[in-house]
């Protein structure tokens, strides 16, 4: 008898185990894991390129930038400082991945809106990459009509069209790369060249293309340094304009990330840096600015 009453114990013990387990394994079946992969980047910018991060839903960051003229002068204009332009930034989360946004910048008094979405994200065991798009309409507010009599408002309109595909490869180490489409509808006049006593005018083409390519490493939980590069593939090849090579430190501070940074571009909308980088390295002509973004 005592023998059996073990038997009907273990029997119940083994049951009621063999029951827990068939419980466990499908509240766990139930469970998704999260496998995506997050903050290749702190900031909504590398430094002049947009990176692959968007504002969450019900998110709005309002981002100044600040871009000194060329330190190239010196004293003369004090380093830049005398020749700054700033541009002001609205950026709404419509949604965690679809964002809308509106700025003004005091160079060439541009306007401009843009949308961002997020196509793809980077998981840990599969996608192996983030894929954003990016599209921008800008008008230009400041060309005259006493220089250009012709001109019309299709003329101050510029639109740029970019796919952004980031991959964070580690904790530290993040990269971009960004194919990106410029229509000028009033193309730049790049190099007034002066042959055999002729005056001839050298222009963009209308479309014109480039690849942004693009970094961040992470040097501390708060600071990173940055660096992105524009290579515009149908300049002319008398242009004055050179492609732009930026180089800056991020550092995140609760609420809001300050970057700091050297550019040879002093334009901030997308089609301003790339088409009309006036700065060259070499020569030590380059410009200072800061771009500081506070969420609400």
């Amino acid at each position: 008898m005592k023998n059996f009453t073990y038997l009907v114990v273990l029997s119940l013990f083994s049951f009621s185990l063999n029951a827990q387990d068939d419980l466990l394994n499908e509240l766990e079946g139930d469970v998704a894991i999260d496998q995506t992969v997050s903050s290749a980047f702190k900031g909504l910018k590398v430094v002049n390129f947009e990176s692959t991060k968007l504002a969450g839903k019900s998110d709005l960051y309002f981002v100044v930038s600040h871009r000194f003229g060329t330190v190239k002068n010196g004293f003369d204009d004090f380093f830049g400082l005398d020749n700054a332009v700033t541009q002001l930034k609205f950026i709404y989360g419509i949604t965690d991945g679809i964002n809308i946004g509106v700025a003004r910048s005091s160079f060439q008094k541009k306007y401009g809106v843009h949308f961002k979405y997020r196509l793809l994200q980077q998981e840990k065991e599969g996608m192996p990459f983030t894929v954003v798009g990016y599209n921008l309409l800008t008008i230009n507010s400041g060309l005259d009509k006493d220089f250009l009599p012709n001109l019309e408002f299709s003329d101050r309109l510029t639109f740029t069209n970019q796919i952004l595909i980031s991959r964070k490869m580690n904790d530290e180490l993040s990269l971009l790369l960004a194919p990106t489409w410029v229509h000028e509808n009033l193309a730049t006049r790049s190099a007034v060249v002066e042959e055999n006593g002729t005056t001839k005018f050298y222009d963009e083409e209308n479309n014109q293309f480039a690849i942004g390519i693009g970094g961040r490493y992470k040097l501390t939980s708060r600071w990173s340094i940055n660096i992105d590069y524009g290579i515009h593939l149908n300049r002319n090849d008398n242009s004055i304009y050179k492609n732009p090579l930026s180089i800056g430190f991020d550092l995140e501070t609760g609420g809001h990330v300050f970057q700091m940074h050297f550019t040879n571009a002093q334009a901030m909308f997308e089609e301003g840096f790339i088409v009309q980088g006036q700065g060259d390295w070499g020569d030590g002509d380059f410009f200072f600015g800061f771009n500081l973004s506070r969420v609400f």
